[in-house]
C-alpha cells in the first residue's frame, strides 16, 4: 500500500491550498483517513480526520478554515485549506488508519508535502 500526497506549496497569508492524498494497493477498506502536520522544532500533530462513515475531527486552530473530505471508493482524502496563516506552515502528512488488507489491519503514512504561508 502506498499513500501519495500532493498539493503543497507557497501561499500568502489569507490564501488557499488544497492537499490531496491517494492510497493504492490491495485495500479492502480504510477506517480513518487523516492529515497531520509537523512544523520545525515541533511535534507532529493531528490536523483533521474523517472516518469511513464520515465523522470528522479538527484541531481547534484550523476549525472553520480547513475542510477534510474523502472518497471511500477511490481511497482518497483531501484537505481544503482557506484563510491560511503563517502558523499553518509545516510539512503535511496524510495517514490511513486500520487499512484492511485481507484479514489484517495496518496503518500507513504518506510522504510529506510542504506548505509555506508567507508574504
Amino acid at each position: 500500500v502506498q499513500l501519495q500526497a500532493s498539493g503543497g506549496g507557497l501561499v500568502q497569508p489569507g490564501g488557499s491550498l488544497r492537499l490531496s492524498c491517494a492510497a493504492s494497493g490491495r485495500i479492502l477498506t480504510i477506517d480513518t483517513m487523516a492529515w497531520y502536520r509537523q512544523a520545525p522544532g515541533k511535534q507532529r500533530e493531528l490536523v483533521a480526520s474523517m472516518t469511513y462513515r464520515g465523522r470528522t475531527n479538527y484541531v481547534d486552530s484550523v476549525r472553520g478554515r480547513f475542510t477534510i473530505a474523502r472518497d471511500n471508493v477511490k481511497n482518497t482524502v483531501s484537505l481544503e485549506m482557506n484563510n491560511l496563516k503563517p502558523e499553518d506552515t509545516a510539512v503535511y502528512f496524510c495517514k490511513a488508519d486500520r487499512v484492511r488488507i485481507g484479514l489484517s489491519f495496518y496503518d500507513f503514512w504518506g510522504q510529506g508535502t510542504q506548505v509555506t504561508v508567507s508574504s
